[in-house]
């Protein structure tokens, strides 16, 4: 039986296969998509995809039912929050300008599987989410004309009580989204300048409504007598926090476009940061004004801002606020069917996916196939499908993918760069790398045991650390990790960190609640898990990181990206139980097309060499020296070309 057990040494190839990271181009401007857009069309994408629906309904169901005026608070953390996330992504974006966004960035630094799964989620994410916000648009509409057409399906099409089916064929919305892929399949000028004039329409209707709702503010609203500005206290203001960090999952989308900005290093970082600030402060004066134009208790979850200004005498205005809303709509609707096919053309071009989605039509230079096929499979959802219970899933996705690429940036971060010439560590292996001789034409050698013999007499406090190595100054402390090659002890100290983190959030959210741990054992294990985060932290943070880069880099590394992991889990941990059953449902059907196609058809699979059995012999001269020489074996009955039989011309001085 033991010889049907897989030996160790193919185990470890399997392992390294399904962790291979994505070779980069030397070139990576080269694209097949037009590099089109501006900074400004980045910017209003990434408007377009955070500041939709939320302003006009998450705004007021946060003010009545978790925060109260406090939701204001709720937003500024959410938002500082968000700004974790969204500077991991700035830098990847900049340094790695291609499509594919959290995937193409898991790539570059995780590994492959690790990649594809993050994709995968993706995928469903931007489906649902582009469903959802076509069911909610076509509801809002319906609304203004009281319900005639969903009553007009009901009564001539019918209804239908199935689970996970909606009550009625919803067609309003299939076509809205038919509609917009057929606008986003025309390229991506085309679509950018659609949602400049959604985004500027909705962009003139909220400074309508803050210079309104400042004009109409009564600051009494927010006095004891109405229950006061925090009148669920910090508790309300933190869960409110949990929700409305929600509202900022669209600047993703810059990310994605990267491949067809003009300059990404420049327009990424900057695009994402306008957005995320615009719209932040969007939220914040929004919950302002309208929580000063009447008590929040009063507030009308479903349409609170269109009530606020019927209530206050101006009936009017709340047409503009439903014209309003369905542009900002429209702007969510175009982010998500921009954003899909270029992720999944990412990876089908990597050969992770299905290839012919990897096409890209010469004359608009966008994905067309991927577009009109989850344009349609997205109408499809629409029509059908009951999205209300799925909706959770949009949040599981979305911080998974958070928490994936602020890894990511540790990783690369101590990660030795493209084209830099790999420096052993100080006492450590040498690198495997050939080194040039003392002339352009002589014979490459490589690194043998004399060249690391000759590192002992090296001057340490001269020689160059290259990223990932142990920084001088705690080599004396931590010298049993110089055995190791540069980034191996960061990589393992991020895998422990976010182990540590899993840990310590999941006693805080379960250890008084599910695991009812008595109080000395919860105060034990939090100490223990928050000792095991932070030692990981030092440890990351006692190597050499990359610096003066040319692209934007996030500050306080590894500690941002530290804690936007220790939130996102937090996060996730929070949602229920049955999201986290079809999260793991949707990971196991990623799991067969990854092992059923993926891994077979992956790009890097093919850059992959026929392992090949080398010998290495060691020949000691009279003068001393040692020399290293490394050839192929040649099976017995045919030696090589041009080769003798023996070994006596191995021994030439």
């Amino acid at each position: 039986m033991a010889r049907w057990l897989p030996r160790s040494a193919d185990l470890t190839r399997f392992c390294q296969k399904l962790n291979r990271v994505k070779t980069l181009e030397d070139d990576m401007m080269e694209t097949s998509f037009n590099r089109c857009l501006s900074t400004i069309d980045l910017t209003l994408l990434g408007i377009g995809g955070m500041v939709g629906s939320g302003l006009y309904v998450l705004t007021g169901t946060v003010a009545k039912e978790i925060a109260g005026p406090a939701v204001i608070v709720s937003f500024i953390i959410a938002g500082f929050a968000s700004l974790l996330a969204a500077l991991c992504y700035a830098e990847f974006g900049a340094r790695v300008p291609k499509t594919g966004s959290a995937y193409m960035f898991t790539y570059v630094s995780v590994g492959e599987i690790w990649a594809f799964l993050i994709g995968w989620n993706v995928l469903l994410e931007y489906m649902i989410g582009g469903a959802a916000v076509a069911r909610a648009w076509s509801g809002y509409l319906d609304s203004i004309f009281n319900h005639k057409i969903k009553n007009f399906t009901e009564t001539h099409v019918g209804a239908w009580q199935v689970p996970f089916l909606a009550h009625y064929p919803d067609f309003l919305a299939a076509a809205i989204l038919l509609v917009a892929t057929a606008f986003i399949s025309f390229g991506a000028k085309v679509s950018s300048w659609l949602n400049h004039v959604f985004s500027a329409i909705s962009m003139g209707v909220i400074l309508f409504i803050l210079i309104m709702g400042f004009i109409l503010a009564q600051p009494k609203n927010w006095s004891a007598q109405e229950g006061g500005f925090a009148p669920y206290g910090l508790s309300g203001i933190m869960a409110g926090t949990a929700t409305c960090f929600y509202a900022f999952v669209g600047f993703d989308v810059i990310a994605a476009s990267s491949e067809e900005a003009r300059n990404p290093q420049r327009a990424v970082p900057r695009a994402i940061a306008f957005s995320l600030g615009l719209a932040t402060g969007a939220y914040i004066l929004v919950s302002m004004v309208l929580t000063l134009m009447v008590p929040w208790h009063t507030l009308d979850p479903d349409s609170a801002l269109a009530d606020a200004f019927y209530r206050r005498g101006y009936a009017w205005a709340g047409f503009l606020v439903a014209a309003g809303s369905i542009c900002a709509m429209n702007t969510v609707l175009l982010s998500n069917l921009f954003s899909l096919p270029r992720i999944v053309y990412a990876m089908a071009e990597d050969g992770l996916f299905f290839q012919v989605f990897s096409k890209v039509h010469p004359r608009t230079q966008v994905p067309v196939i991927g577009i009109v096929v989850f344009g349609l499979l997205m109408a499809l959802m629409a029509l059908v499908f009951d999205l209300e219970a799925l909706v959770q899933f949009l949040s599981i996705g979305t911080l998974l993918a958070y928490t994936f690429v602020a890894a990511s940036i540790i990783v690369l971060r101590f990660q030795q760069q493209k084209g830099d010439a790999p420096a052993p560590a100080a006492g450590g292996r040498p690198s495997p790398e050939p080194r040039e001789g003392p002339s352009a034409g002589e014979l490459k050698e490589y690194e043998s045991f004399s060249d690391k013999l000759q590192l002992v007499d090296r001057d340490k406090s001269k020689e160059h650390r290259e990223p990932g190595q142990l920084k001088a100054a705690f080599e004396p402390y931590l010298e049993f990790l110089s055995d190791f090659y540069p980034g191996e002890v960061v990589t393992v100290a991020v895998v422990t960190l976010m182990v540590s983190a899993i840990c310590l959030c999941s006693i805080l959210v379960f250890g008084n609640t599910h695991l009812h741990l008595p109080t000395w054992s919860y105060s034990l294990l939090l100490v223990l898990f928050s000792l095991g985060f932070l030692l990981s932290l030092l440890l990351i943070w006692a190597h050499e990181q990359q610096h003066g880069t040319q692209t934007f880099q996030i500050p306080l590394v590894p500690l941002s990206p530290a804690l936007s992991i220790v939130l996102n889990i937090y996060l996730m941990l929070k949602l229920s139980y049955m999201t986290w059953l079809r999260f793991a449902v949707w990971l196991l059907l990623g799991l067969l097309v990854y092992f059923g196609y993926g891994i077979w058809h992956s790009k890097e699979n093919l850059r992959e060499p026929r392992p090949q059995r080398v010998s290495a012999r060691y020949v000691v001269f009279p003068s001393g020296s040692l020399e290293e020489r490394v050839q192929a074996v040649q099976p017995s009955s045919q030696p090589a070309a041009g080769l003798p039989d023996t070994d006596t011309d191995d021994c030439k001085r």
